[in-house]
């Protein structure tokens, strides 16, 4: 976070992140080596997903990146694109949940399949509200006196960073998802989703950039430097979970409809 508490956030907090992708990439780079020794395999592509989204993940968190979030409002927009768009991404398109799914004991699958199907996931799994938390996060964040006081608590500051994880996962989850989600929509509608959501980002980058977000402070070049980024990396970001979406995407073939009459048969 940029401001004079900043430097308040070393230690194992500041690294927790990197830990957490760390053994995230060990523990599914083991069990994709097991599942390719299976018949039905496992996709290296999916594999390297993964991994790319963990190795994403930890540069956010690891100088230089870090270290120049913690001064300038340009380098928290970096760990931001990073740690909240570009790394879910990857980390969704590994398929963590199926790879979960077929290395676990039946004990561990029906724990699983009981998250999957639980009513608070259900709640938050619609796209409408995983694209209100991803986005509406960022706007208290930016609009109020929060990323302000992140700036001085390490508690805080380690907390909005989780939102920030876990609400760009769960969109990247929902809108392109290899894994089954409830809720999920057909393409179509969640291309709506994911434009409204594109033209929310675009709308938030230009109000930064206009100094009209009350909960910034940061000086003008370093503001406008951070909005530039907001727009143009989202925007790549965007692009690319749209292109994950629609490769996922099987039309459904409508059945030819039956001949009005039958020709007599002689």
């Amino acid at each position: 976070m940029h401001g004079h508490g900043a430097g308040a956030h070393g230690g194992v907090a500041a690294l927790l992140p990197v830990m957490v992708a760390v053994l995230a990439a060990g523990c599914y780079a083991l069990a994709a080596a097991r599942r390719r020794r299976e018949a039905r395999g496992w996709s290296h592509r999916r594999t390297a997903a993964f991994l790319a989204g963990t190795v994403l993940l930890a540069a956010a968190f690891l100088p230089p990146v870090a270290t120049l979030a913690a001064h300038d409002l340009r380098g928290h927009m970096i760990q931001h694109l990073l740690a909240g768009m570009l790394a879910p991404l990857g980390l969704v398109l590994g398929a963590p949940v199926t790879l979960v799914l077929r290395s676990a004991a039946p004990r561990g699958r029906r724990a699983v399949a009981a998250v999957l199907r639980s009513r608070y996931l259900h709640a938050v799994a619609g796209p409408w509200t995983a694209a209100a938390l991803n986005l509406g996060g960022l706007a208290v964040l930016y609009a109020t006196p929060l990323y302000r006081a992140a700036s001085g608590s390490p508690a805080l500051h380690v907390l909005v960073h989780a939102h920030v994880v876990a609400a760009g996962c769960l969109f990247a989850w929902v809108i392109a998802g290899p894994d089954p989600a409830p809720r999920r929509p057909p393409v179509p509608r969640r291309l709506v989703v994911l434009g409204v959501a594109i033209a929310a980002h675009a709308a938030l980058s230009q109000l930064m950039y206009a100094g009209l977000l009350p909960g910034l402070d940061a000086p003008a070049a370093e503001r406008q430097g951070a909005a530039e980024i907001m727009y143009y990396g989202g925007d790549i970001a965007e692009l690319l979970l749209a292109l994950a979406m629609l490769t996922t995407w099987r039309p459904s073939r409508r059945p030819r409809p039956a001949p009005a009459y039958a020709p007599a048969v002689h």
